[in-house]
């Protein structure tokens, strides 16, 4: 058994970790409430502009619908959106779980390169002997984490959508964390490009668009934009997925360290009544020997 010093040190090591994650906890959990709030917000808007645009292309000629064409898929891009930082769980580490499943089994076959928002994918991906950001992909992506708003967002997208008219990549895959609530987050792969047709069901009708002030101007401001609004919902679930995440990790953090300290106090007051009980031993002892 461990000295009593060894003992005592643990505890106070234990208790200043407890402090932290509880800090972090509270802090992720303010930072959580606005993330939420512009995610909630931003997600109907998106997903009905999502369905517009697909409409849209869907009545669109080939030569019109460069962001809907459906080519042979060759060379495809996975965007995985990570965090910055870690203490967050498994928030990461699922996102690289995915983009190892798609690469293995979806896109086996195919030239996959990836392009990673957030330190943490770049790293991970790295400690796997994954190559990122490789040709004309920017590599500096982690600054989006600093300013989470449209006006940096924007321009990732538009590169994306560069890419594809270009035709370097035949589809573009975002893989993130969609937020659900604060304790869970679900891993999803979301094609960007090429735009997908609505689903069909019994309830959709066709949809016949009067187009003001006339197709073609609709077409070049709307579907790009409808892209970069599509990419921004993806980066805010993403964050708020994060601190749910980190929330929830801290919480589970403080609770074990807790668990620990009692552990520890258990054996510490165990070993000061066995060390109290020897001297009181060797001290009645003394004094038996003393009478003799």
């Amino acid at each position: 058994m461990a000295n009593l010093k060894e003992i005592r040190t643990r505890i106070t090591s234990v208790n200043s970790t407890m402090q932290i994650t509880s800090a972090m906890k509270m802090v992720s959990a303010s930072k959580l409430k606005r993330a939420q709030d512009a995610i909630t917000d931003m997600r109907p808007y998106a997903e009905k502009l999502q369905e517009i645009l697909g409409n849209l292309c869907e009545s669109l000629e080939t030569s019109e619908g460069m962001y809907s064409a459906q080519r042979d898929v060759d060379n495809v891009l996975l965007v995985a959106i990570t965090s910055n930082r870690g203490l967050c769980g498994g928030f990461n580490g699922n996102i690289i779980k995915e983009c190892q499943r798609l690469i293995k089994e979806e896109y086996a076959d195919n030239n996959v390169h990836i392009l990673t928002i957030g330190k943490k994918a770049k790293d991970l991906l790295k400690s796997r002997s994954i190559e990122t950001n490789q040709g004309d992909l920017p590599s500096d992506l982690e600054k989006v984490w600093e300013s989470v708003n449209f006006e940096t967002v924007a321009p990732i997208a538009q590169t994306l959508m560069d890419a594809f008219a270009a035709k370097s990549y035949d589809k573009v895959i975002l893989v993130y964390n969609k937020f659900k609530n604060a304790a869970v987050q679900e891993v999803t792969p979301e094609q960007l490009l090429p735009v997908l047709p609505p689903e069909a069901t019994e309830n959709n009708a066709a949809s016949d668009y009067i187009f003001e002030p006339n197709k073609e101007e609709i077409v070049a401001d709307l579907i790009p934009k409808s892209l970069k609004v599509q990419l921004y919902k993806s980066i805010l679930d993403s964050h708020a997925s994060e601190h749910g995440a980190r929330m929830t990790a801290m919480h589970k953090a403080t609770d074990n360290a807790g668990e620990l300290k009692k552990d520890l106090t258990l054996h510490y007051n165990k070993a000061r009544q066995a060390a109290i009980t020897g001297e009181i031993l060797e001290i009645v002892g003394g004094a038996e020997a003393l009478k003799n």
